[in-house]
C-alpha cells in the first residue's frame, strides 16, 4: 500500500492526519508539463477520421470479396473521403503542407510520428484508387489490389494514433498505453459500421457495429480501471461529458444495429399484407429496418467522435494539473522501493 492509499484509509477510519495533505503545485504556478499545442478540432477530428477510414477499408475488402457491391462502394468512398479530410485536418494544424512532406524525408521506425506519416502516405493513394475504380467501373483488377492493400494497412491507420498519443508524457494518454490501441480499434470499427449502416445497411455492417461497440466499451472500462489517478480527467469537465456521451451513443448504436437486423428478418403479418395495396407492404417492411439502421449508424458515428474528442481533452487537462504527473511517479517510486526491500529482506 502506498502512502497515498494509507492517507485515504485513515480518512475513511476518521483518523486525524498529523501532517496536512500535500498540495501539488509547481514553480511560479506553471504546470510541470507543457500543454499540448494541438488544435482540438483539427487533431481530435484527425483521430476520428483516421479510425473511420481504416475501419471502412476493412469493411470494403470484405464486401468486395463477397460481392456486396452497394456496401463495397459505400465503404470505399467513405474510406477515401475520411482519410482525405483527416489529412486536411492534420495539415491545417501543422500550418502548411510542406511540414507534412518534411516528415517523409526520413523514415524512423522508432518514431510513431514518422511511421504514421509514411503509413498515411501509402494508405491514401490505395484508398483513392479503390474508390475511383469502384466509382468508374474501370480497371477492376487494379481496384481489387488497391482494396486489398488498403485493408492490410487499415488496422494500422486505425490504431497508430493511439501509439502516437501514448508515446507522449501527457499522463492521461501515456498511462493508457496498453489499452488505447484496442480502444481506438473498436471505435474505428464502430464508426465504419455506422457510416455503412447509413449508406448501405447490410448484415456485415451490423455485425461489425455490434462487435466494434462492444470492443470500444470494454476497452474503455479496462483502461480507466488500470490508469488509476490518471483516469480522473476522463471523468471530469468537458472530457467527462464527452466520454459519457460516447458511452451512451455507442451502446445505443449497438442495440439499434442488432434491432435493425431483427426487424428486417421479420415478415409482415398475412392479414395486414392482404389488406394493403400491393406496393405498400414492401415499402413499410423495408422502411422500418432502414430507419433503425440509420439511427444506429448516426449513434455509432457520434459515439466514436465523442470518444476521440474526450480522450483529447482529457490529455490536455491532465497536462495542466501537476498532480497527475507527480503522484503516479511517487507511487511508482514507492512501489519500487517496496519491491527492493522485499527482495533484500
Amino acid at each position: 500500500m502506498t502512502r497515498t492509499d494509507e492517507r485515504r484509509a485513515k480518512r475513511r477510519r476518521g483518523e486525524q492526519a498529523m501532517v496536512p495533505e500535500a498540495r501539488f503545485t509547481s514553480y511560479y504556478g506553471m504546470p510541470v508539463l507543457n500543454r499540448p499545442v494541438w488544435k482540438a478540432l483539427d487533431i481530435a477530428g484527425y483521430l476520428f477520421l483516421g479510425g473511420l477510414a481504416g475501419g471502412s477499408s476493412l469493411l470494403a475488402a470484405g464486401a468486395h470479396a463477397t460481392g456486396r457491391r452497394a456496401l463495397a462502394r459505400a465503404a470505399k468512398t467513405g474510406a477515401f473521403g475520411a482519410i482525405s479530410l483527416s489529412l486536411a485536418a492534420l495539415v491545417h494544424d501543422l500550418g502548411r503542407p510542406a511540414r507534412f512532406l518534411n516528415m517523409l524525408r526520413v523514415a524512423k521506425p522508432t518514431s510513431p510520428m514518422s511511421v504514421g506519416s509514411w503509413l498515411l502516405a501509402c494508405y491514401g493513394p490505395l484508398a483513392g484508387a479503390a474508390a475511383a475504380t469502384e466509382a468508374t467501373g474501370r480497371f477492376p483488377r487494379l481496384g481489387a489490389l488497391a482494396t486489398a492493400g488498403a485493408a492490410v494497412l487499415g488496422p494500422a491507420v486505425t490504431t497508430y494514433t493511439a501509439v502516437l498519443l501514448s508515446d507522449t508524457a501527457v499522463p492521461s494518454w501515456h498511462e493508457g498505453h496498453r489499452e488505447m490501441p484496442f480502444l481506438f480499434a473498436g471505435s474505428g470499427a464502430a464508426a465504419a459500421a455506422g457510416l455503412a449502416l447509413i449508406c448501405a445497411p447490410a448484415p456485415p455492417a451490423r455485425r461489425m457495429g455490434v462487435l466494434g461497440a462492444a470492443a470500444e466499451l470494454g476497452a474503455a472500462r479496462v483502461m480507466k480501471k488500470r490508469m488509476g489517478l490518471a483516469s480522473e480527467p476522463l471523468e471530469k469537465g468537458a472530457a467527462g461529458r464527452l466520454m459519457r456521451a460516447s458511452e451512451i451513443l455507442t451502446a445505443t448504436g449497438a442495440v439499434l444495429a442488432a434491432l435493425s437486423g431483427a426487424a428486417g428478418s421479420r415478415a409482415m403479418p398475412m392479414t395486414i399484407s392482404m389488406a394493403m395495396p400491393r406496393a405498400m407492404p414492401m415499402t413499410i417492411s423495408t422502411a422500418m429496418p432502414r430507419a433503425i439502421a440509420t439511427a444506429a449508424g448516426a449513434a455509432l458515428l457520434g459515439g466514436s467522435a465523442a470518444l476521440r474528442f474526450g480522450v483529447f481533452h482529457a490529455g490536455v487537462a491532465s497536462a495542466q494539473d501537476p498532480v497527475y504527473t507527480v503522484v503516479p511517479q511517487r507511487e511508482r517510486l514507492e512501489q519500487g522501493r517496496g519491491f527492493s526491500a522485499a527482495a533484500h529482506g
